[in-house]
């Protein structure tokens, strides 16, 4: 599947928040600040990548791309983490139409300086709820998405016989944590067929904001990105179960993830942000 990024969008349906309350600065627009230099994607963007050339590598039988993606995927020192409970009180669903939404719609700014922990040290925190009834109880072929592991471990597979690709992959796991990309955070969460997850997630505003969703292949995801005040980061209803997204809030607030599972089976899927 490919990996889908996307910096604006139009929708059908938006998610729409309680707003944060109300200081000085203005915040009744879309909450993304002003383009910054220097700066590129981080852990998230590098995890999903990996999935993608994790499966093209399965699809066409290449150890040396599963190997490539493996490498990927072991490069990201990721922290496992517990969503608290969304209040479902705080969110409603409202129908609108795309020239509504492209109005409010807005641009992605450029990434600034990475911000992979919150100001106080501690990793960021999500809170999430989940809605609607389940249409199919079909738990789907995976757990959850493909692990470096995993990845290693299907690269030998690949390569048989093949000593000198067998070497390179052995060089690899060698290699171990050196060199990660730290500061990534994802959440598991294992959605039926027919259900949404709404996901809320706290940024500093001047700060590189990133969010990828990683899907297990077994069903099509489609994917959201809101502001407080419901203004569309990003938005992907493309054949696919990943996401990835990055901007840069103006101010400091809340960004809501909506994801829905539109297939027919379960999809345990990790949410990622730095």
């Amino acid at each position: 599947m490919k990996l889908k990024s996307v910096s604006t969008a139009l929708a059908t349906t938006t998610l729409i928040a309680l707003a944060l309350p109300a200081v000085a600065q203005d915040k009744s627009g879309p909450n993304i600040g002003m383009t910054a230099e220097g700066a590129s994607a981080g852990g998230a963007s590098t995890m999903g990548l990996a999935q993608d050339l994790y499966a093209l590598g399965v699809a066409q039988g290449d150890a040396v791309t599963v190997l490539a993606a493996a490498k990927l995927a072991a490069s990201v020192d990721v922290t496992a983490a517990e969503a608290a409970a969304l209040d479902p009180a705080k969110i409603a669903f409202a129908e609108g139409d795309q020239e509504t939404l492209r109005k409010k719609a807005a641009p992605a700014a450029a990434p600034a300086a990475p911000a992979p922990m919150m100001n106080d040290g501690t990793l960021r925190a999500a809170a999430k709820a989940t809605f609607f009834t389940a249409t199919n109880e079909d738990e789907g072929a995976a757990d959850a998405p493909v692990t470096a592991d995993a990845m290693f471990a299907k690269a030998k597979e690949l390569a048989a016989d093949d000593e000198a690709v067998v070497g390179l992959i052995d060089d690899a796991m060698a290699e171990g944590s050196r060199g990660r990309i730290g500061g990534s955070v994802e959440w598991l969460s294992r959605l039926p067929s027919g259900q949404t997850d709404v996901w809320e997630i706290p940024y500093y505003g001047n700060s590189y904001a990133e969010v990828a969703i990683v899907g297990d292949g077994d069903a099509n995801l489609d994917v959201a990105v809101t502001d407080e005040n419901g203004n569309v980061i990003c938005y992907d209803v493309s054949w696919s179960d990943k996401l990835y997204c990055d901007w840069t809030p103006a101010w400091d607030g809340y960004f809501y993830v909506t994801v829905q599972n539109m297939g027919g089976s379960r999809n345990s899927y990790y949410l990622m942000t730095n």
